[in-house]
C-alpha cells in the first residue's frame, strides 16, 4: 500500500464526513490484540493475556507491536503505515476492569479474553453492598495507576521504528454500563430479580452507576479534564436482554444520570452489541444519543427509516460471517448493506459488527475496504 497516498485519502474521506457533505461512507474496524495473539506470524512467541496483563513491561511492548500490526496489515479509514507523529498505547484492562474493580475475580482461560466470575451469586446478592464502593484508585484501578504510571516512565526516550510515544492512556475511563457490570456481578439470576426482587435490581443499579460516577470523576481530576466532558458516549450491551419496559423503569434512569452528571448536554454515543436496536428510539429521544455503534442482529433499513437521517449508525457484516465467508461473500454483503437505505442522510460508517474475531482473513477485510472505496461516492 502506498501509505502517504492512502492517508491524504483518509484526510480527504474524514473532513468531509464531518462537514455533512460526505463524498463516500467511511469504513473503521474494532480490533482487540487477541486477534494479534491468534496471529502466528505476527505473535511467533505466543504470547498470551495472563503474561501480558500481569507485567508493565510486557503490556507496553506488545501494545507497541499490536499497534504496529495494526497499522501496517489492516486496511480501514485511519492513518496507516508508521504514525508521523508517533505512537499512542494504553493500559490495557480489557472489558473486565469494572467488575474485577468491583471485587470480582479475573480468570484467564486459554485461548480466550480475560473475564471474571459473579461475586454476588446466590445469597451473596448483598455482598457489595455490605464491602462498600472501592475508592477509584483502589483494587485493580491501583494496577490500572501504576501501570500508566509505569508506562509514563519507560516512554521517556523510547523510540520504535524511529518513532517516539506521542500518548498514553489508562483504561476505565469510560464504562460498559450499569446493567452489563451488573450481570458480571449478579450473573444470570439477576434476570430473575428483575421479578423477584425488583427492588434489589434498582438498588444495585444504582450502586453501580453511583461508583462508575466517582470513578470517572476521580480519574478526569487525575488527568486534569475537566469534571464534565462536552457529550458523554458509553455502552451497555446486556440491554438486549430486557425488554422495553423494563429498560425505562430500571436503566433508563441509571443512564439519563450518567449522561447529565459526566456530559454537558452535547449530542452523546452509545454501543450497544446484539439484538438491542428496539432500544434505540427511546435513548435517542430521551438521552439525546445521536450516535449508535451497533453489532448483530440490525435490520438496517429499518434502522434508519426509525430513527432519521440526523443519527450517526455504525455498522457492518456480523463478525462469524467475515471469519468464514469468501471475499465475493464480503463484497456482496458489504454491497447489500450499503444500498438498504442506511446511508441516506451520509451519517453511515462501516465497519464489522462487531469486534473483528480472531482468524479473519485479510481477504475479506481487504475486500470490504475495496468494496466501500469502490461503490459508496456520494460525489459521482
Amino acid at each position: 500500500m502506498d501509505y502517504t497516498a492512502h492517508n491524504e485519502q483518509v484526510k480527504r474521506v474524514w473532513e468531509s464526513y464531518h462537514r455533512g457533505t460526505p463524498i463516500r461512507t467511511p469504513m473503521i474496524l474494532g480490533v482487540n490484540i487477541r486477534c494479534f495473539f491468534a496471529d502466528k506470524d505476527a505473535n511467533p512467541e505466543q504470547m498470551d493475556f495472563k503474561s501480558y496483563s500481569n507485567d508493565p513491561a510486557v503490556m507496553f511492548d506488545y501494545q507497541l507491536r499490536f499497534q504496529e500490526w495494526l497499522k501496517l496489515t489492516l486496511p480501514q479509514d485511519a492513518e496507516m503505515g508508521y504514525p508521523q507523529e508517533g505512537w499512542s498505547i494504553s493500559v490495557d484492562l480489557q472489558n473486565y476492569y469494572e467488575a474485577a474493580w468491583l471485587g470480582c475475580e479475573v480468570h484467564y482461560r486459554e485461548g480466550q479474553v480475560p473475564d471474571t466470575e459473579p461475586i454476588l451469586a446466590g445469597d451473596k446478592k448483598y455482598k457489595l453492598f455490605d464491602a462498600g464502593i472501592p475508592g477509584p484508585f483502589d483494587g485493580l484501578m491501583q494496577k490500572n495507576l501504576h501501570y500508566y504510571e509505569a508506562f509514563q516512565e519507560m516512554a521517556k526516550g523510547y523510540l520504535r521504528c524511529e518513532l517516539p510515544i506521542k500518548e498514553i492512556f489508562p483504561s476505565g475511563l469510560g464504562t460498559d454500563g450499569p446493567l452489563t457490570v451488573a450481570t458480571s456481578l449478579r450473573g444470570s439470576e439477576l434476570y430473575t430479580d428483575f421479578y423477584e426482587d425488583p427492588e434489589y435490581v434498582r438498588e444495585l443499579l444504582n450502586l453501580i452507576t453511583e461508583a462508575t460516577i466517582k470513578r470517572l470523576r476521580a480519574w478526569r481530576r487525575y488527568l486534569g479534564q475537566p469534571k464534565k466532558s462536552p457529550s458523554f458516549g458509553f455502552a451497555d450491551d446486556s440491554l438486549q436482554l430486557i425488554s422495553e419496559e423494563s429498560y425505562r423503569e430500571f436503566v433508563l434512569p441509571c443512564h439519563r444520570r450518567l449522561v447529565e452528571e459526566l456530559g454537558q448536554g452535547e449530542r452523546g454515543s452509545i454501543h450497544l452489541c446484539g439484538d438491542a436496536t428496539r432500544h434505540f428510539k427511546t435513548i435517542r429521544d430521551e438521552l439525546n444519543v445521536y450516535s449508535f455503534d451497533t453489532g448483530f442482529p440490525v435490520d438496517f433499513a429499518a434502522l434508519r427509516k426509525e430513527l432519521g437521517p440526523e443519527v450517526q449508525i455504525l455498522g457492518g457484516p456480523r463478525v462469524e460471517f467475515l471469519r468464514t465467508a469468501t471475499p465475493d461473500q464480503a463484497r456482496e454483503e458489504v454491497l447489500r448493506i450499503l444500498n438498504s437505505g442506511i446511508r441516506e442522510g451520509g451519517k453511515f460508517i462501516l465497519r464489522e459488527g462487531n469486534n473483528l474475531a480472531p482468524g479473519t482473513p485479510l481477504e475479506n477485510i481487504r475486500a470490504m475496504y475495496d468494496t466501500v472505496c469502490r461503490h459508496s461516492r456520494f460525489d459521482l
